[in-house]
């Protein structure tokens, strides 16, 4: 994810990664003999715990399939072992996370590479220390500017990437890349809840944070766009055609009907119609759960109030505006204009059609999730792909036949619990095996042909989604990890 096209081919990974021992582009898949751990070495890893590390260890215990267990303790620890910068400011504790192979901070992605380590917080003080970091970094972050996607760590510094460098936008100190995406500001509040829940800790819920999380719900409500089109506008000098907005960098026209525009995907490509719909139904969870912590933990009733009324109104639009009618049945669009115009698709990047349930958004036995997932898992969504690898979904990003491992993980993690759920989950788990070309780890996307051609060999995302997996098979289904 994040690439363009100046950084499609980014295949190898640096030495500030510390991951030593990796075999590169063209490597064949590794036998018993090459097992080796591929993290750096103790004294190079970033971030050490010794509860995450004491889970992997037994977790590998129980998983019959070596190739399966030596990919399992190399991709969990990813984010921890290499991308993390861990301090103070202010005297708060503060965390910088990186994606990988692009030195700067996406709201997305830290959020979720850090959420598999939550079921270890109340056992681990320094655990618990890193996601209030990572909380405390979030809300500093909105408030230099709640329309960006990425930071720096010196939030005076200017962006480096060259290819932000000369966007026309309102670009400030301290951003590394601003385009506009609504799930940018719904993975924090899906972290900060999970984090609450899981620990009981409220300490990183300060008035900073909740003033952050005001300008969270005041940006939504800009983003609506009832009364003009707002403050944001974005375009790019890009051979890319996703890259960049139409119409003066607003996008594309829309009727406000209540929903709220994403003017990029989760990819980072902008969007063909600006009503996002996965994006849009994951601010209504995510609303949600800020509201619950505003009632139970700042106690500030105004900004539940707030919070809960934008989610519900959302939720509304969504049904009137959102749904696609097929000889199937009824399914979720992936993209709406509020005139009436509806793009079917769907995006390895979560959130996307596929990953609902994982977001909370409705169960898997949901009927109405359930056509969806069978309509983006088929030839009738343009970005599925089918080959001797494997198959699964990719998007614009990196092109036709790129399968993102992020998809087939997301089909796993969604699975349906019956028989018929544990052939897919078994299937996603071959598939991810063949993915890796040799390196250990997970990609951005590979070659459905081919998994030698592969994108991004650091991509710190992917490798702890597919290590939240097996944990989650781990306590749900051992079974499946006996033997696959």
């Amino acid at each position: 994810m994040h690439a363009t096209p100046s950084r499609r081919t980014l295949l190898q990974f640096g030495a500030a990664a510390g991951l030593t021992g990796l075999a590169g582009l063209g490597a064949p898949r590794a036998s018993a003999a090459t097992f080796e751990s591929r993290r750096p070495p103790p004294g190079q890893r970033h971030f050490v715990s010794r509860t995450v590390d004491a889970a992997i260890a037994d977790v590998q215990r129980r998983i019959g399939d070596p190739e399966l267990a030596w990919l399992f303790a190399n991709c969990l620890p990813n984010t921890l072992d290499t991308t993390v910068s861990l301090g103070t400011v202010d005297g708060k504790p503060d965390a910088f996370v990186i994606t990988g192979d692009i030195d700067a901070m996406w709201l997305r992605d830290s959020s979720a590479q850090v959420w598999p380590y939550l079921p270890f917080v109340r056992e681990d003080a320094e655990l618990r220390r890193l996601f209030q970091g990572v909380i405390h970094r979030h809300a500093r972050c909105i408030l230099i500017d709640p329309y960006a996607n990425a930071f720096l760590q010196d939030p005076t510094a200017r962006t480096q990437l060259k290819w932000a460098i000369g966007d026309l936008t309102d670009m400030r100190p301290g951003v590394s890349e601003r385009k506009w995406e609504l799930d940018s500001l719904c993975w924090p509040l899906r972290l900060a809840h999970g984090y609450w829940r899981a620990s009981g800790d409220v300490t990183p819920f300060d008035e900073q944070w909740a003033e952050a999380m005001r300008a969270v719900v005041r940006t939504m409500r800009e983003q609506q766009r009832k009364t003009g089109p707002g403050p944001y506008q974005f375009q790019r000098k890009a051979e890319a055609a996703t890259e960049t907005l139409v119409l003066s960098g607003y996008g594309a026209p829309t009727r406000p009907v209540g929903l709220i525009h994403s003017m990029f995907r989760p990819s980072d490509d902008a969007c063909v119609y600006p009503f996002l719909v996965p994006a849009n139904l994951f601010a209504v969870v995510s609303l949600r759960q800020l509201a619950e912590i505003a009632n139970a933990v700042l106690h500030d009733t105004a900004l539940a109030t707030d919070a809960k009324a934008l989610a519900d109104e959302v939720a509304t639009a969504l049904r009137r505006h959102a749904r696609l009618r097929t000889p199937q049945g009824e399914v979720w669009a992936y993209e709406v204009d509020g005139f009436g115009n509806q793009l079917f698709m769907d995006d390895a990047n979560a959130p996307s059609l596929l990953s609902l349930p994982y977001l909370g958004v409705c169960a898997v036995d949901e009927p109405l999730y359930r056509r969806t997932r069978a309509r983006a898992w088929s030839p009738d969504n343009p970005y599925f792909f089918r080959g001797r690898v494997a198959e699964g979904t990719g998007g614009p990003h990196e092109g036709l036949r790129m399968i993102w491992p992020m998809s087939i993980t997301v089909k796993a993690l969604t699975a349906p619990a019956t028989p018929a759920g544990d052939a897919e989950i078994r299937q996603c788990l071959r598939w991810l095996q063949a993915s890796h070309a040799g390196t250990g780890f997970m990609h951005e996307a590979f070659d459905q042909d081919d998994a030698t051609h592969y994108t991004r060999a650091w991509f710190a995302w992917a490798n702890g989604l597919f290590g939240e997996l097996i944990l989650d098979l781990a306590r749900r289904k051992p079974a499946l990890l006996q033997a696959n």
